[in-house]
């Protein structure tokens, strides 16, 4: 996996479950939707890196 997109993945991972865990102590539904939207594209960019990797080899 590429270094650069590997860090972006899990970045966008960590700000989504701290967006997803604000907007849930706070009861806000919006800001929760957010983070886990947030935290699935990392989740997607992951997934995406590791099948390339898969090729790759």
């Amino acid at each position: 996996m590429a270094g650069n997109q590997k860090g972006k993945s899990k970045i966008e991972q960590a700000k989504g479950k701290t967006k997803e865990a604000v907007g849930r102590a706070v009861g806000n539904e919006r800001l929760e939707a957010e983070g886990r939207a947030e935290g699935a594209k990392g989740d997607a960019r992951q997934a995406k890196e590791k099948a390339k990797d898969v090729f790759k080899h």
